[in-house]
């Protein structure tokens, strides 16, 4: 019993706030439970005071009816609004000739950025395609100061509808591109909301790119928006005037093509994307499925445009995807890119065609210098490139194969007669050729036969030499157009009888079948009487890249497809 009554002496002692605890709360928790409960109470005083400042504010507000967020559009009957005649493009506004001030508009619009500037004003810059347009939203005994809040705190991108007077300002407006007008706000409506966090700023995505080989640098603190991110996130990029200003250009290409070709007597052609088997040799081509047999992605319109001239179509046009199955991850090639290709007969030397498409180029080049020059220029403030040096029509210079391989090796550059020209020796040349000629655009003739495809025509002089031991020596009638020292086309008079192409393809560096399942059909077609036939096949993203100098073939396709690129 004694050792148990020490036992028990030496447990230790309870707290005495634990011991104070079995009556009840102890003092401190009562007191930090009466803190608590009087901070909430005031803050639902301070909330219930807000909310009834707000519902007064609201009341009294006098611009009420004159912002706020649409309903979506969509979500409720439509019923045509009254100012829907009214409605006007900042475009229009800016090139109407009278004087538009006190003039009242109705426009639909991006906020490109918004900002408080004060309790009574704010700023909202407003942009439509590449043109944008300051407004002011002033407080006033008819603008409420809630309105002119709500307007400088808009998220950026969203899209608005926008009511107000034009007025042209004390000072021109340099950060816009209207600077000879600015708008002030009436009514402001939000009919899409954006999300206040972009993944990237349309405003970093209009800096400019390093070109291949350079490194990216820091612009006036502001983030580095590398080519992978912009792709990855390619609508907001899009969103950039810049890049309006080079998909209006390529568009326009496409456009100056077809109207030069069509005032020729071209015709517009669709040949098939879908082939049962490789139409033009090599590994270079994509293989699908279809349905329980396989098919392939053609590799260019070239054998259906030859057909097509067999088939009486005299002169033909395409514009559509070209698909190459090749791994080059360079700054100029693309998976997936879009051809301007033509065939036209001639009537008795294949000079006639390298004339229609040098005269078909300069076209091109005049209307973009002339109808695209505020998208060329805008693009060009971002990618500092010299003018694109022309010639003129008539003397757009053509060299040989032979001049051109002659020109490199005096300035020192080791090449042999019949080497294929490296993109740096392209480069070189092209920069060789401004020098002497004052040209950025040139005309490379008659190619090596060996590096070009089976079906183009040796030249006269190579068949008068033919040696059966050597088929593929000597030269061939075949061309290539260069801009800024790069390969924009590839072009040549293609063998139009059928007994000479059989043998051509089959003693070709590389030798075809002409009785495969692939060609058969395209072999037959010369065999019922062709005449003979020349054109070419023009690289539209590859044009757009060198007019306006960007650094990446990638810049001049919405969504680029390349080795490593299949989304978005």
């Amino acid at each position: 019993m004694a050792e148990q009554s020490n036992n028990s002496q030496e447990l230790p002692e309870r707290p005495k706030e634990e011991q104070e605890g079995e009556k009840g709360p102890s003092k401190s928790a009562l007191k930090k439970a009466a803190k608590e409960k009087e901070k909430a109470e005031k803050a639902a005083k301070r909330q219930a005071e807000e909310a009834a400042k707000k519902a007064a504010d609201d009341a009294n507000d006098v611009s009420k009816e004159d912002y706020g967020d649409l309903p979506m559009l969509g979500s409720q009957p439509y019923v045509p609004h009254a100012d829907s005649a009214k409605r006007i493009s900042l475009t229009e506004l800016a090139q109407q000739n009278e004087d538009v001030s006190g003039k009242e508009v109705t426009f639909r619009a991006i906020v490109e950025n918004a900002r408080n500037q004060a309790a009574k004003l704010s700023f909202v810059v407003f942009r439509q395609g590449i043109s944008t347009i300051q407004g002011v939203v002033a407080a006033s005994d008819k603008l409420s100061r809630q309105m002119v809040k709500f307007a400088g705190s808009i998220p950026s991108e969203s899209v608005v509808l926008v009511h107000a007077l034009v007025e042209k300002p004390k000072e021109a407006v340099k950060s816009t591109t209207i600077q000879h007008l600015e708008v002030h706000v009436k009514q402001l409506f939000v009919i899409a909301k954006a999300e206040p966090q972009l993944p990237m700023q349309v405003e970093d995505a209009e800096r400019p790119l390093p070109g291949e080989g350079e490194e990216q640098v820091e612009n006036e603190g502001r983030p580095i928006v590398t080519l992978n991110t912009r792709l990855n996130n390619r609508v907001i990029d899009l969103r950039g005037k810049h890049n309006h200003a080079i998909f209006t250009i390529k568009d326009g290409v496409t456009l100056l093509f077809q109207e030069y070709l069509r005032s020729k007597g071209f015709i517009g052609a669709n040949t098939p994307r879908l082939l049962g088997a490789p139409s033009e040799g090599g590994a270079s081509v994509f293989e699908v499925s279809y349905f329980a047999t396989k098919a392939f992605l053609a590799q260019s319109p070239q054998l259906y445009k030859q057909m097509l001239i067999a088939a009486r179509f005299e002169k033909v046009m395409e514009v559509g995807p070209i698909f190459r199955a090749e791994n080059s991850n360079t700054a100029r090639h693309l998976t997936e890119f879009t051809g301007l290709d033509l065939e036209m007969a001639f009537e008795e030397d294949y000079h006639e065609v390298v004339t229609l498409l040098e005269e078909l180029m300069l076209f091109i080049f005049n209307g973009l210098r002339t109808r695209y020059k505020l998208e060329t220029d805008l693009v060009r403030s971002i990618y500092h490139v010299e003018d694109f040096a022309l010639p003129a029509a008539g003397s757009v210079p053509r060299l040989t194969f032979a001049e051109g391989i002659q020109m490199l090796r005096d300035d020192g550059v080791e090449i042999g007669d019949f080497d294929d020209l490296s993109t740096p020796d392209e480069k070189r040349l092209g920069a060789l050729v401004l020098k002497k000629y004052g040209s950025d655009f040139y005309v490379l003739d008659q190619y090596p036969l060996a590096i070009r495809p089976f079906y183009t025509m040796p030249s006269a002089e190579t068949q008068a030499k033919y040696d059966a031991s050597k088929p593929n020596d000597g030269y061939s009638n075949s061309y290539d157009f260069f801009m800024r020292g790069q390969e924009i086309m590839s072009g040549a008079q293609r063998i139009h009888d059928a007994g000479f192409l059989e043998k051509r393809m089959k003693e070709h560096v590389t030798p075809v079948d002409p009785k495969s399942e692939g060609l058969r059909d395209y072999v037959n077609a010369f065999r019922y009487g062709c005449p003979p036939h020349a054109g070419g096949g023009i690289g539209l993203e590859r044009i757009v890249m060198l007019w306006l100098g960007l650094p990446n073939v990638r810049l001049a396709s919405l969504f680029p497809r390349d080795p490593g690129r299949l989304a978005p």
